[in-house]
């Protein structure tokens, strides 16, 4: 880490003001939308790096947890990662970035995930890809689902606890998907300006089976209807929804969504007229090796062994041979072993999230095994694709 900059916490008001104005002009918002951010997130959550006492850039951590194998791994998303740019390429980013790493191993966080503005950043600190978070678009006249079996019961956004429920017995089932932070909630259901923010539970009110908050808008392509949180739980909730969106046709020409990659909604679209006009990949760093391996959930059928060998530059602690030991959907990980799996730490995070095969892993560089230890690494870390519905 470079000696010049010194990383800290913020205190003073005026180096919290500095540090709005940064963000806001890193991020193109108008001005007063960083106060938004801050209070939203909480004063305490941002970290600064300075240099010669001047504020010139930093971060918000927000302490969540991202569910992997039907588990919540605790997880610490970065978030308004900003320099100004008089300092760009000065080192403050990676400065920036490895503080706030080692802050986070000494707290012993598992993982970290962040979205990234520039890969190559972010990859010298650890990070890689790790799964999608896409914004999926269709015409109200290609729906064409009609059954509704279930009534919606319209309900204040702005009361998100009644939606926290249902929304976590689908992230559990949901690689990636994320153990909200209050910030995230506020963020989907409260309106950004003049904005009406609509919701709706899917089934009886005291059982609901799926939930939507969306908004619409008027754009100069037309009229939209933006879907900003769902949730199905049964296939009467997803038929139900999709006969609801239809109905919305007379007056919204396009309806968009976050998901993943692979999406489940689709499947009951009669045509592939659903189209990803956005495709994101966010990144996963880990930052404590033996409690990320050991806190996630595992294929309950899989009883095998894997032998890693890591390399982690930045947080040593990660380096050396594990053994991974997996049964009955759990892990334990202990020193030693063979090494007959190669990686370093920032290839450990697709194979972690199963992003890509491990055998892919290995046609890209990411990872050197045996044939033994890439069998044992594709029973170990299969899964669906991961995705994200939330952007921070």
């Amino acid at each position: 880490m470079t000696p010049k900059f010194r990383y800290t916490t913020l205190t003073q008001t005026e180096d919290i003001q500095q540090l709005g104005s940064i963000l806001e002009q890193c991020f193109l918002l108008s001005s007063g939308d960083s106060e938004v951010y801050i209070k939203r997130l909480g004063e305490d959550k941002l970290r600064a790096i300075y240099q010669d006492q001047q504020v010139v850039g930093g971060l918000g951590i927000i302490p969540m947890g991202q569910w992997w194998g039907g588990e919540c791994v605790p997880m610490t998303a970065i978030s308004a990662v900003g320099i100004a740019p008089e300092y760009r390429g000065s080192g403050a980013a990676i400065a920036l970035i490895e503080n706030t790493l080692q802050e986070l191993a000494h707290e012993e966080i598992p993982i970290s995930v962040l979205y990234p503005a520039t890969q190559r950043l972010y990859r010298k600190t650890g990070y890689e890809q790790a799964g999608s978070y896409c914004t999926w678009e269709i015409s109200t006249e290609n729906i064409q689902v009609r059954e509704t079996s279930l009534p919606l019961q319209p309900v204040d956004p702005k009361n998100h606890l009644i939606f926290h429920d249902l929304y976590q017995q689908q992230a559990k089932l949901t690689p990636g998907y994320l153990e909200r932070h209050s910030a995230i909630w506020q963020g989907l259901t409260q309106p950004n300006g003049g904005e009406t923010v609509y919701g709706y539970l899917i089934g009886d009110q005291d059982q609901p089976q799926g939930y939507i908050i969306f908004t619409q808008e008027r754009t100069q392509n037309g009229t939209k209807l933006q879907m900003r949180d769902w949730t199905m739980l049964t296939n009467a909730a997803v038929l139900t929804f999709w006969s609801f969106i239809a109905k919305h046709r007379s007056q919204i020409q396009q309806v968009q969504w976050k998901s993943s990659a692979v999406d489940f909604l689709t499947l009951l679209l009669p045509e592939q007229t659903a189209k990803i006009i956005v495709h994101q990949r966010w990144m996963l760093r880990i930052i404590d090796l033996v409690k990320a391996l050991e806190m996630r959930g595992y294929p309950p059928g899989v009883s095998d062994e894997l032998h890693l060998e890591v390399k982690d530059d930045l947080l040593t602690g990660n380096n050396g041979k594990f053994i991974l030991s997996v049964a009955n959907g759990r892990g334990e990980v202990t020193k030693g072993g063979k090494g007959e799996l190669q990686l370093d730490i920032g290839g450990l995070a697709p194979l972690y999230s199963s992003l890509f095969t491990p055998h892919q892993l290995q046609l890209t560089g990411k990872l050197n095994a045996t044939e033994t230890a890439l069998l044992a690494a594709t029973q170990i870390f299969t899964a669906s694709s991961p995705g994200m519905a939330d952007y921070f």
